[in-house]
């Protein structure tokens, strides 16, 4: 069993396209502003893991109890894909992960060189 002090914050990865970049914008600007947290880039590719272009919202253990049931009740359509930062990026992505709406696969292969954990 961990003990949930290896967690050091969460990031919360929304997914969009170009039909929903604007909604997915709104989305993370009004969390920035509701709960302080930080938002990364708008990517319009995929980046690392993810199959679709996606913006980083990251947040403290307690910011994220309030982020991720919020989330799941103004995300419209959109896919959120959010996980633990433990320093374990393979296991934090593959088997840490939360999903709301329908789960997409990952490229953990990112992850990994020679079947290690990167």
């Amino acid at each position: 069993m961990y003990n949930t002090d290896i967690i050091r914050d969460y990031h919360a990865h929304i997914y969009y396209g170009s039909m929903t970049q604007a909604f997915a914008s709104q989305l993370c600007n009004q969390a920035v502003d509701l709960f302080g947290v930080e938002m990364g880039r708008m990517h319009e590719q995929p980046v690392g893991p993810h199959p679709m272009w996606s913006c980083q919202l990251t947040a403290t253990k307690e910011q994220f109890a309030k982020l991720l049931p919020w989330l799941a009740l103004n995300r419209g359509d959109l896919v959120v894909f959010a996980h633990p930062q433990t320093g374990q990026n393979l296991e934090d992505h593959r088997d840490r992960g939360i999903w709301l709406g329908a789960g997409l696969e990952l490229d953990i292969s990112v992850f990994t060189k020679n079947g290690a954990s990167a």
